[in-house]
């Protein structure tokens, strides 16, 4: 298992669509920080335009604090998108180019070839987030400066710079599970579907769906608790004044569960399916 995954991971390194990853990632930056440099202060008096008649605003809100937050919220669709996209090639590649079979003809097993995937497919994702993290943060910082953040969430709250970064570096931590959760899914996709393109608009519909679904409000608190699309939303929590750590945990709790079930479903599917 151990030599499966180290192959699976040099393998992710050698391909171009790796470092195509990455590109993304920085060009999704640069996206946000330039739209923030030239329209991100006429946003903000928008924004604040009738608080400003009740409160006066000290410093400069337009700053790195509140440039991470928006990066922060590309984990609901930009970041999941790219990285299903490339992890789910991981496997549709190697149906294409009829590599599955090669493998499977030497001594190893449809499960260990499987779950070297699955593995090779987080830790890819940690990867990436490591990258999206770091250089944020640094960017962010070197760019527009330190300073309070302000977030509208359930009402307008403000944090001081250093609050802010915590609670920033938090909400990056717990939003990966679902960035991990998503890996897993795609891998998952490319096991039933096989063929890239098909795969690829099943997993970007799968993303969408998600996303709309998070908006459901079912009667019963128990099934909103357990309905996988409202679990993706975790890190949110992180920007209410009183940070409430044991629904978090629930919620991480639950969607680690649908990661490991997505995960047993592919591995099942994948040992019964003849490969052809």
């Amino acid at each position: 298992m151990k030599n499966l995954i180290h192959t699976e991971l040099f393998k992710i390194f050698r391909q171009r669509k790796t470092y195509y990853a990455i590109a993304a990632v920085f060009v999704l930056e640069a996206f946000i920080m330039v739209s923030a440099f030239f329209q991100g202060r006429e946003f903000l008096d928008v924004f604040l335009e009738n608080l400003r008649e009740t409160f006066e605003f000290q410093g400069n809100l337009l700053n790195g604090n509140l440039i991470i937050y928006l990066v922060l919220n590309s984990f609901w669709f930009h970041i999941p998108l790219i990285l299903m996209i490339v992890v789910s090639g991981f496997l549709t590649g190697e149906y294409k180019d009829r590599t599955v079979e090669a493998i499977l003809l030497q001594p190893v097993s449809k499960r260990n070839y499987i779950i070297s995937k699955y593995i090779a497919a987080v830790v890819f994702t940690a990867f990436i987030l490591g990258i999206l993290i770091v250089s944020t943060f640094l960017l962010s910082y070197l760019f527009f400066g330190r300073g309070d953040l302000v977030v509208f969430l359930e009402g307008l709250s403000f944090y001081n710079g250093t609050e802010a970064f915590y609670r920033l570096l938090i909400a990056f931590l717990i939003g990966s599970l679902t960035m991990f959760f998503y890996a897993v899914v795609s891998i998952t996709l490319a096991v039933l579907f096989q063929e890239a393109t098909v795969t690829w608009i099943v997993a970007a519909l799968f993303l969408i769906g998600t996303t709309l679904m998070l908006r459901f409000e079912f009667e019963s608190a128990w099934v909103n608790g357990l309905f996988f699309p409202k679990l993706t939303d975790s890190w949110q929590y992180v920007f209410f004044s009183e940070i409430p750590y044991g629904k978090i945990i629930n919620k991480s709790v639950v969607l680690i569960g649908y990661t490991g079930l997505f995960a047993w479903i592919g591995i099942r599917v994948f040992q019964k399916r003849d490969i052809s």
